[in-house]
């Protein structure tokens, strides 16, 4: 066994999910993720809480959208629900072995599986939950990197001091909390919206591992401009390349991209709040320094943003409604600037405050 993964298992269970006594977790994943799997398992039991595992097999998914009609895509799993009700913990530990698995099924299709989850995704909100990648094959040839560099770049984000990283990015929220206005400019993008009177969210390895980043929910109507994405945007299996997003009060009046941009529109298409952004975040783990088409590791690069459109986090003050949640990584390492109320705080992705 790494050592690795018993200090991950650790971090997890008595950090992140902070598990006490007589609590209930429900440990979900892939089978490939069986080590860690077996120690967040034993870690739970330690901590005196009641672990309950179940393993997901990818392909089902693939099976559902090949042979369902439409009544069965959009079923709504009351055994499903019923779990989420009545846990007080999840942790998904994602194991992918082909990351492809869904990229020919119908965009249409995939958005009616996601808007049959919304409910269930809401009442997950509410409890304590927790997203982790265990090294695979799949991941690691995805970021174009060997299993053994792969899982050093995820354990070297992962398996840190929680605590120190913390304080820091409570110093970077204050200066944003008191701010009304933020500026991001930087390759052909110009984009202003305000986040008076929301509150920051210090992400801090309680949701997301690896973690390291610090959100806000815009004012919905407050956003104008436009970006332009270096990185590739990826959602529900599909890479969209070139993504140029212009706002309008708020809303996406123009999106254009260089490879799948009929899968871009029709998720903006999703509902009313798909074309509203959700989230501005900040990346602030610089312990990840490359791109890795994995939206859990490449929003929190220290010296990027990123914004998503769609649902909002009621915790931040958001109001927009979505049944999706597209976050997409804007790399500020080079030409880049934040301003806040005029005052400029972040040059080529390094604060200077």
């Amino acid at each position: 066994m790494d050592k690795r993964i018993l200090e991950l298992a650790k971090i997890i269970v008595n950090h992140s999910c902070d598990v006490k006594k007589g609590e209930k977790v429900l440990i979900t994943g892939g089978q490939q993720a069986r080590p860690l799997i077996g120690e967040c398992f034993r870690e739970v039991i330690r901590c005196g809480g009641h672990p309950t595992v179940r393993v997901t097999f990818p392909e089902t998914d693939k099976m559902l959208f090949d042979l369902g009609d439409e009544q069965q895509i959009a079923y709504q799993d009351p055994i499903r629900k019923y779990t989420y009700e009545n846990i007080d913990a999840l942790i998904n530990i994602s194991a992918p072995e082909n990351l492809k698995m869904l990229s020919s099924v119908e965009p249409a299709k995939q958005v009616m599986r996601t808007k049959a989850n919304k409910e269930l995704m809401d009442i997950i909100m509410t409890k304590k939950w927790l997203i982790v990648n265990y090294p695979t094959n799949a991941l690691a040839q995805e970021a174009g990197m060997s299993l053994e560099e792969y899982q050093d770049f995820v354990f070297g984000a992962t398996n840190i001091d929680w605590k120190k990283a913390k304080a820091r990015m409570e110093e970077i929220k204050k200066v944003f909390d008191a701010g009304k206005q933020v500026k991001v400019l930087g390759r052909d993008t110009e984009l202003t919206f305000s986040i008076e009177g929301r509150p920051g969210i210090v992400c801090a390895g309680e949701n997301n591992m690896p973690d390291g980043e610090v959100f806000y929910s815009p004012i919905e109507d407050s956003v104008n401009g436009e970006i332009y994405y270096e990185f590739p945007g990826i959602y529900q299996s599909r890479e969209v390349d070139g993504i140029r997003l212009k706002f309008e009060n708020g809303k996406v009046v123009d999106a254009k991209a260089n490879k799948n941009e009929e899968f871009l529109e029709a998720i903006l298409n999703t509902d009313k709040g798909a074309r509203f952004l959700g989230e501005f975040g900040i990346g602030l783990n610089y312990g990840i320094k490359d791109f890795s088409k994995d939206i859990l590791f490449d929003e929190k690069i220290g010296g990027t943003v990123h914004f998503a459109v769609g649902q909002s986090y009621e915790e931040a003050g958001g109001k927009n409604v979505s049944a999706i949640h597209w976050d997409m990584v804007k790399d500020l390492r080079k030409h880049g600037q934040i301003y806040v109320d005029g005052k400029l705080v972040q040059q080529n992705g390094e604060f200077l405050i």
